[in-house]
């Protein structure tokens, strides 16, 4: 993600984007599957005590543990415990609202983005690299584990040791547990709260549900990846929540091109750092027209739908990104 130069990004990219492929990712559906089992349980453990459930805590724990199921082939152990096990989402959400405003605070960057700090393991971005490198670890270690994305990487590394190093699968992974997991939970929660704002859309998406499992789908308890993508007015519920409620609400350093660019009528020189943010992207009235504001999941069905989606950036326009909204 820190990488500047495009062609060094797009060959980091090429080591790391094999195991983000979705032929690879659906090898660990079942042990995804199973996780969301496991919060679903939780689901009814609170149903039946009619207590009231943090459902942002146990998204993200539940994010997070899909995460490592995918990466490493083994939860963190977050939904099996029900609590955040040494604070370690608290110091991602730390991470998050650092990187969210440190590259407009550079005098803030001198003091906690030094090679002394970093080595200290003192800040947030410490402690969840300690986590990561732990796990890596372990999963070397692992020799019955899945194909899952960091073996990918390990091959890669052991075929083209030239063009990849260690130090890029931590910071890889890392990268995905603490930016995916929270961005996923992100996802979830504007899913679950305009399904409940908004009754008819949620009932809708039961109706088709139902009918799919009279033909034969979506039978399991939890609806699996294939299935999913046959469910046309889901689909839509889902780009329409990450639409109204970007998972990247932040904005994201972009260079203007050589020759500079001119946004709405303001030209920028070569070279100039712009601040890119989808979340403007996404509520943009001359792209979504007047009630971009709304949750209205229909667009994604009107005939308009292809024009509109290449302005849809879940996560965000980038070399590995669409590789890495596969995992999401």
């Amino acid at each position: 993600m820190s990488t500047l130069d495009p062609k060094k990004k797009v060959e980091r990219s090429r080591n790391l984007a094999s195991g983000y492929s979705l032929s690879n990712l659906i090898q660990s559906e079942d042990a995804v599957s199973h996780t969301i089992e496991m919060l679903l349980d939780w689901m009814n453990k609170y149903a039946e005590s009619q207590e009231p459930m943090e459902l942002d805590k146990f998204f993200t724990f539940t994010a997070f543990d899909v995460v490592g199921e995918v990466l490493f082939s083994k939860q963190f152990g977050f939904l099996q415990q029900g609590v955040d096990i040494g604070n370690a989402i608290s110091n991602s959400l730390a991470l998050n609202a650092y990187a969210a405003i440190g590259g407009f605070l550079q005098p803030l960057n001198l003091i906690v983005a030094n090679p002394l700090v970093t080595w200290l393991g003192i800040m947030p971005m410490g402690h969840l690299f300690n986590t990561t490198k732990k796990a890596i670890n372990d999963r070397e270690k692992n020799q019955e584990a899945r194909f899952d994305i960091v073996a990918h990487w390990f091959k890669n590394l052991a075929q083209h040791p030239d063009r990849m190093k260690l130090r890029d699968i931590h910071a890889q992974a890392t990268t995905n547990v603490g930016a995916g997991a929270d961005t996923v939970s992100c996802a979830l929660q504007s899913f679950v709260y305009h399904m409940i704002r908004h009754p008819t859309a949620w009932q809708r998406v039961r109706d088709e549900i139902d009918a799919a499992r009279k033909e034969g789908c979506c039978t399991d308890r939890v609806v699996s990846f294939d299935h999913a993508q046959k469910l046309p007015y889901l689909q839509a519920c889902i780009k329409e929540a990450i639409r109204v409620f970007s998972p990247v609400p932040m904005g994201l350093p972009r260079v203007a091109p050589k020759g500079g660019v001119t946004i709405s009528n303001r030209s920028f020189p070569a070279g100039t750092v712009l601040s890119i943010n989808p979340w403007v992207i996404h509520h943009s009235k001359e792209i979504w027209g007047p009630d971009a504001d709304e949750f209205k999941p229909q667009r994604w069905l009107a005939e308009s739908a292809a024009a509109i989606e290449k302005y849809w950036i879940p996560v965000s326009e980038a070399s590995i990104s669409v590789s890495k909204t596969n995992m999401s």
